[in-house]
């Protein structure tokens, strides 16, 4: 695909939650940190990107000491949290997490009432303020998840707004995570809305056959090509990534020609949100689209042969 602009200032929208690893060997020590999806990408999308611009994270914490020691991380990060809203009477979620011998993770949440999910609403109602002077905004279905219905209406109304009144970038991963949501007709609508207001998309193939019933990649990109995207890096495991092709041609199945032996796997966490952020970085550093691909692999290749979230 042809390069994209380079765009200044970026904010990745979403939950930031404590992560307390239980720990059951010298590879996995018991230990507390920080971590979300979003979050996860803002972190290693400011460590590639070719430029010393703004890269915010946009959450509500609360006030407590935990929240605290989130807000230092973030900001030791050279993340900018002034966009960022603490409430005074909830708290940040929390989830435990442990790893099998394969790599794979073990959850368990505490998020039902996070001071996350007040996310844009204030005293007055539901406003976007926090939203303005960026050229890229970045969220997931997840961001979408842990915000009441209403809500989640007017977020992407916002975004549109956005794209047509300021030439702002929107880029989406469609992370589906059931328990988030009411109903699948509630998250196919709201998640079919979201693409419809997406410039940069970033699926993961196995979430949106499973939430939209499609038969296999083909007929993912031909949906998404549907909504009007024309830019995209669909997510498919070890086999590599997808891309909907060059504009104005008829390849939706271009998948990249990478090698996929000898990948070590440690700690799959983090594997789509650090590929997200290797994309991101290579995109808006003006790469073409199988550069960007290309990134997004290697970071994503280079999270999942470290222990934890986010590899130093």
């Amino acid at each position: 695909m042809s390069s994209m602009t380079h765009a200044g200032h970026v904010a990745c929208i979403g939950e930031a939650m404590a992560e307390l690893m239980l720990g059951q060997d010298a590879q996995y020590p018991a230990g507390l940190g920080f971590a979300g999806d979003t979050l996860n990408t803002a972190v290693y999308l400011k460590r590639f990107l070719a430029t010393p611009a703004e890269t915010a994270f946009i959450n509500v914490p609360g006030q407590d000491p935990l929240s605290g020691r989130m807000l230092s991380f973030i900001e030791a990060e050279a993340i900018s949290t002034g966009r960022i809203r603490r409430s005074s009477d909830c708290l940040i979620g929390l989830y435990a997490i442990a790893a099998d011998d394969t790599g794979e993770q073990m959850f368990n949440y505490w998020r039902n009432k996070s001071a996350a999910r007040t996310l844009f609403q204030s005293t007055v109602g539901v406003e976007f303020t926090a939203l303005s002077g960026f050229d890229v905004l970045c969220l997931s279905a997840i961001t979408l998840g842990i915000l009441q219905s209403h809500v989640r209406t007017l977020l992407i109304r916002a975004f549109d707004k956005l794209r047509r009144e300021h030439n702002v970038k929107v880029v989406f991963d469609s992370n589906y995570r059931p328990t988030l949501w009411e109903s699948v007709e509630q998250v196919q609508n709201n998640i079919a809305d979201a693409w419809r207001v997406t410039d940069i998309a970033l699926p993961f193939v196995d979430d949106d056959m499973a939430l939209f019933n499609d038969s296999d990649e083909v007929a993912v990109l031909a949906r998404l090509k549907s909504y009007g995207i024309i830019r995209d890096a669909m997510k498919c495991g070890v086999s590599g990534p997808w891309s909907l092709g060059e504009p104005g041609s008829n390849d939706t199945s271009c998948m990249t020609n990478m090698d996929t032996e000898n990948i070590t796997i440690v700690d799959m966490t983090a594997a789509g949100d650090s590929f997200n952020a290797g994309y991101l970085a290579a995109t808006l550093n003006s790469a073409n689209d199988q550069d960007a691909m290309s990134a997004g692999r290697q970071c994503s290749l280079r999270d999942i042969a470290h222990a934890g979230v986010i590899f130093t």
